[in-house]
């Protein structure tokens, strides 16, 4: 197996997230493509969306140095059977730097398609595991718009076998929630 394991948290000492999502990697066990978001990336401009709608065989070198990254991305998903992803919640939403990771790797026709009858995702056959780590929003709750937007994006790339561990509103009891979340996890490998 091999896993594509992401962490989005800023924070390298103390992220929930961060130990949740090692946990899980040595749990499952395999292969590992690391990609710590927290080294930065930088959003979509319009040389990059440019460059997403020309078609591959007529891009110009500086289209293709635009999309370099992007394709290093996507190569890194297509090649993994599982995604690991810490993402904790701030303010509200995802980290930016985890929207942008999500903006490189949504790309159409090599992610996606779309047909007469909507989008389709290319992605098919991964599972992913996402870690949702927040102070004090609980995880699918009306002002909870992270979890739903990494379900919605994970099902819209073709990866549909989508698992959440969830360690939210630490500030009110975080030794329980991790120690809830940790349970969840060992029974990942089962």
């Amino acid at each position: 197996m091999t896993i594509l394991h992401i962490d989005a948290s800023a924070r390298s000492d103390g992220s929930v997230s961060r130990k949740l999502t090692a946990s899980i990697v040595d749990q499952l066990g395999g292969e590992v493509i690391r990609r710590d978001l927290a080294d930065g990336l930088p959003f979509v401009d319009e040389a990059w969306v440019g460059a997403t709608f020309t078609p591959t065989d007529q891009r110009t070198q500086d289209q293709k140095h635009a999309l370099a990254l992007s394709d290093k991305l996507v190569a890194e998903l297509q090649a993994a059977d599982t995604l690991v992803i810490g993402a904790p919640i701030y303010n509200f939403g995802v980290p930016a730097v985890l929207k942008a990771w999500i903006d490189m790797i949504a790309r159409l026709g090599v992610t996606f398609k779309y047909t007469s009858d909507g989008p389709v995702g290319l992605l098919e056959g991964k599972r992913a595991v996402i870690v949702i780590a927040s102070g004090g929003t609980a995880a699918w709750s009306d002002i909870d718009f992270a979890t739903p937007h990494l379900r919605q994006i994970m099902t819209f790339v073709g990866i549909n076998d989508v698992e959440f561990v969830i360690a939210d509103t630490l500030g009110a009891g975080a030794d329980q929630k991790i120690a809830a979340a940790q349970t969840q996890i060992d029974a990942l490998a089962a």
